[in-house]
């Protein structure tokens, strides 16, 4: 198991689920929800200085047959912007099937409205590190598949 924080991202149209791993990589936990727009790049870059993480994990939302559809090109286009902001830091995409439904149903029967969605994608967040540390521990190898940045400015 490669040792140091990695940060996990579930990226989403409105919110973006923030969680951090231990330094060995045994367990995950929750940091915050970023609101999605304008400065989300920068505030999750300050959040990976802040936790002096040296590789993040986002979530990559497939069909539950494997295939990719509209939301997962999203997520990619997403996952090269910060891969450029935060470079040399890798990006790792992670299949992330069922992670908003484990979330909810870890959370079932406790907070209502906006604080409760916050929260579920910080909970979704977790799950999604936390498979990722496990599958890491399980194999031997990093996650997912690598982000390579491309070279164009980003202004986020």
């Amino acid at each position: 198991m490669r040792h140091g924080v990695r940060l996990g991202v579930d990226p989403g149209d409105a919110r973006i689920g923030v969680a951090r791993s231990d330094p060995s990589g045994m367990l995950a936990t929750p940091v915050e929800t970023v609101r999605r727009g304008n400065g989300d790049l920068r505030r999750i870059h300050r959040i990976l200085a802040e936790e002096n993480a040296v590789e993040v994990v986002m979530g990559l939302p497939r069909s539950l047959g494997g295939g990719e559809g509209p939301a997962a090109l999203k997520t990619r286009e997403f996952a090269v912007r910060l891969a450029r902001r935060i470079a040399p830091v890798p990006v790792r995409l992670v299949d992330e099937r069922l992670t908003t439904v484990t979330a909810e149903a870890m959370l079932r029967d406790q907070r209502k409205g906006a604080k409760r969605r916050a929260v579920v994608d910080q909970v979704a967040a977790v799950v999604i590190l936390q498979q990722a540390l496990d599958a890491e521990r399980a194999t031997g190898n990093p996650p997912g598949e690598l982000v390579t940045p491309t070279h164009e400015e980003t202004h986020d």
